[in-house]
């Protein structure tokens, strides 16, 4: 396999791809990016050498550029986890970005993957395209739940989606859809609640929690994730799409009560904070069909602490890291204000 990784400097995506090195030392990782402020190649430092990993720059919109690195490399597959993620940015700070690189990105990669007539293609997306479910309630989100995005970002990501589904019932592109629950594990940009709340409680800062702090999400580790993709690479049915989670349903107090513990801080460093517009109140998976096909989860909701202690010592260990990235966030901070 010759797999190129759309967003492979990110968060997710370098998780992958250390995963996907380590479970098979034999593939081509060619990992396109663009280096946006949450591209990291720092992420993939210690494997820059590795013979069966390249890197070119590129954005997902540029569709000679994608075809130009398909070409170069031979690329038989690819899987996408470029994206802009950032809930709040898409309210705040303009949903242009987002609808470029989540709805118009992916239907240039779906372009390139006909084109070069690629095995497989899988686009990695969010739970959120499905709307929210309510705190009382028992269903969870399966494959079937109509997409009914709440926020500009998932809206965004709902539209990547619908491409996929296009292109398979019009051009027979062999694509897999995933929707995930929200991850957490190492090399994750402090934007997200996990690693921001880590570095708010490490400087004794008041950690802010919206509204009641009630809303709960499902948490995956991006290990986890990495092994659900990597079966749907090999397994997957083209043309579907699959649920990934490991029924972990925990509220915002919960995990903000977790992180402080771990860390030794007290819970006074909790604030509570007006809550963002249209904040979905839950989220849920119901990952049968992954399933199905043999994925077996190492840190599932008995495992959650465990994995969670985990990714706070990582941090804890790799201070030159965060080091960099608050100067990034600095800068990027610095750069708005301005």
């Amino acid at each position: 396999m010759k797999l190129m990784v759309a967003g492979g400097a990110g968060f997710i995506g370098s998780n992958f791809i250390h995963y996907m090195l380590v479970t098979h030392p034999d593939y081509e990782i060619i990992n396109f990016d663009k280096l946006t402020y949450a591209g990291n190649l720092d992420n993939l430092k210690d494997i820059e050498t590795n013979p069966h990993y390249h890197f070119e720059q590129g954005d997902i919109t540029d569709l000679d550029r994608i075809n130009e690195v398909i070409k170069k490399h031979g690329v038989t597959h690819l899987i996408n986890f470029a994206a802009e993620t950032h809930v709040d940015r898409s309210i705040y700070g303009g949903i242009k970005d987002f609808v470029l690189t989540n709805s118009l990105g992916v239907q240039m990669l779906l372009d390139a993957a006909r084109a070069n007539s690629l095995e497989r293609m899988v686009n990695v997306s969010t739970d959120e395209v499905y709307g929210a479910l309510g705190l009382d309630e028992d269903r969870k989100f399966t494959e079937d739940t109509p997409i009914m995005p709440n926020m500009p970002y998932a809206a965004a990501k709902a539209g990547g989606d619908l491409m996929c589904h296009a292109y398979w019932v019009t051009h027979k592109v062999p694509v897999i859809v995933t929707h995930c629950s929200n991850n957490y594990g190492p090399y994750q940009y402090p934007e997200k609640l996990i690693p921001f709340f880590i570095f708010k409680a490490m400087k004794d800062e008041p950690v802010p929690v919206y509204g009641d702090g009630l809303n709960v999400r499902d948490w995956i580790h991006a290990m986890d994730h990495s092994s659900a993709l990597d079966i749907l690479l090999h397994k997957g049915n083209v043309g579907e799409v699959y649920n990934i989670g490991v029924d972990n349903e925990r509220n915002n107090l919960e995990i903000t009560k977790m992180v402080l513990g771990i860390l030794g801080k007290p819970e006074s460093l909790m604030t509570y904070v007006q809550d963002r517009p249209g904040h979905d109140r839950r989220y849920a998976i119901d990952a049968t069909k992954i399933l199905s096909l043999g994925w077996t989860p190492k840190y599932t909701r008995e495992m959650f602490e465990t994995g969670l202690k985990e990714t706070v010592q990582w941090y804890l260990d790799n201070t030159a890291w965060v080091d960099k990235i608050a100067a990034r966030m600095s800068e990027i901070n610095q750069h708005i204000k301005g």
